[in-house]
């Protein structure tokens, strides 16, 4: 363990950052994709795997990478994911077509979900419960919404700059030197009670929800009542009803299903699940908006994404000194609702929208529902949790925000293309089309983003989070 108290916070700022570039990794391609598909030749059905395909390993195999860390050693485990993660970046820079790209994304989905549920497992047992892992926790929190924001913005500007290779090619620097400092500033703790990893629970989940997605995204193009669009739901169910029984079966399971019984580490993890559907398609349906509506280039999509990355900067310090005097329940069920705002505002947008009268509005409102949502979501996943099960609680909740993140896309996706080609078959102009099918997609997030409100207020409770007292602005900045 660290010791120095000064050493503590600057192991704090290195977990910081390296969080940052694994959630930056999530929304940076957005800006790219339209390049990604033209060098590459993706098909449009296809290019929203440059993104799932990260997104579900990184959700599917995150429960394991905690309870591996928990029993390997967390530092050793966040080491390890490193260069996993740095190697997938290189070959992401390096790939040459639509199964290479795919394949090496998978693999720095598989780096994430090592490196992101052992980072969070040591900031929970190098800082003591309550007022100083809350402050913790409001930094990993910020970090996590700005990093999504940010992405956007990056992403646009080095495809524009550069070249969209670079928006893998700045991962590498960063892996390097985190893998040097980790040693120096982080110090090593794991779970000595349990020896075994529970690798087929991890295949199951993976697989079960990779096959869900798969049947979303391809089902209007099979048809919804096709056999092949029937058995590969079937697949699914029956791949994640094994792994609910094998969990409950095995002696050392990866996935503890006692560990909702607390009612706020439930209504954490399912507002988390309901933030990454709504914010994971809402970045990518304004970006294609904005591209291939509006004719925005890369480097004009992600400079008009400052408005959110900017503003959440301040709101972050806000919503880490609120956490404390309103609650985590209030500050979600708020965040929830401004999310749901914002994706009606931008339900509105018109075939020649503009950026101050369409998008900023909705930018600015989404800014400040992210900040509110992040800082509390990260501390209600954790109430309560013992140490020993840091890395399970951790990964738990990164798996929901992630694999809530990956069914956003496909669902919302597949809404939109389906009202698209149905405006064309009538006739409709192709940005016209396009627009209306965004629009449906708004219509919806708003939908799921409200029953964020209600799952907040009915299930987050108060009383099981220790009382922290007053805690200052997070210097995210």
């Amino acid at each position: 363990m660290v010791t120095s108290p000064r050493l503590k916070w600057f192991g704090l700022a290195l977990l910081g950052a390296v969080q940052f570039m694994v959630v930056l990794d999530i929304a940076i391609v957005n800006v790219a994709l339209p390049s990604i598909q033209t060098d590459l030749e993706f098909s449009q059905a296809n290019l929203q795997w440059v993104i799932s395909a990260y997104a579900l390993v990184f959700g599917g195999f995150l429960l394991l990478g905690g309870r591996v860390a928990d029993i390997v050693g967390r530092r050793r485990v966040f080491m390890a994911g490193l260069i996993m993660f740095t190697i997938g970046s290189l070959l992401c820079g390096l790939a040459w077509d639509e199964t290479s790209l795919i394949v090496a994304r998978a693999i720095q989905g598989l780096g994430a979900a090592t490196i992101s549920p052992a980072a969070l497992a040591i900031l929970m047992t190098t800082f003591a419960e309550g007022r100083e892992r809350n402050i913790a926790l409001g930094v990993w929190g910020a970090v996590g919404g700005f990093g999504a924001a940010a992405g956007v913005l990056l992403g646009g500007v080095l495809t524009d700059a550069l070249s969209w290779e670079w928006i893998f090619f700045v991962n590498i620097p960063v892996g390097l030197v985190a893998f040097a400092l980790a040693p120096v500033l982080l110090g090593e703790s794991k779970d000595n009670r349990v020896t075994s990893f529970d690798a087929l629970g991890a295949v199951l989940v993976t697989s079960g929800l990779t096959t869900l997605v798969l049947g979303i995204t391809q089902g209007h193009s099979w048809g919804w009542d096709s056999a092949r669009t029937i058995g590969v739901f079937v697949l699914s169910a029956a791949l994640l009803g094994g792994f609910v029984w094998w969990e409950n079966r095995v002696a050392e399971p990866l996935m503890r299903f006692g560990i909702l019984r607390t009612k706020t580490v439930l209504g954490a993890n399912v507002a988390g699940f309901i933030l990454g559907t709504a914010l994971f398609s809402m970045f990518l349906m304004l970006t294609l908006y904005m591209q291939q509506v509006l004719g925005y280039s890369a480097m004009k999509t992600g400079i008009a994404y400052l408005a959110v990355a900017g503003t959440s900067i301040i709101w972050a310090n806000v919503a880490a000194a609120l956490v404390n005097r309103v609650g985590v329940r209030p500050l979600i069920a708020a965040g929830m609702a401004l999310l749901a705002v914002g994706m009606l505002l931008f339900a509105q947008i018109p075939v020649e929208g503009t950026y101050v009268a369409d998008l900023l509005p909705g930018f600015l409102i989404v800014a400040l529902g992210m900040a509110l949502c992040f800082v509390p979501i990260s501390i209600a996943a954790l109430a309560g949790v013992q140490q020993a099960e840091a890395g399970l609680a951790s990964g738990l909740i990164n798996t929901s925000q992630q694999v809530g993140g990956a069914v956003g896309i496909a669902l919302l996706s597949t809404i939109a293309i389906t009202r698209t080609e149905n405006e064309i078959v009538s006739g409709v102009a192709q940005p016209a089309a396009l627009t209306s099918g965004f629009q449906l997609a708004f219509w919806v997030g708003a939908a799921i983003a409200l029953a964020g409100v209600v799952a907040a207020l009915v299930l987050i409770r108060q009383e099981e989070i220790a009382p922290a007292g007053e805690a200052a602005p997070v210097p995210v900045a």
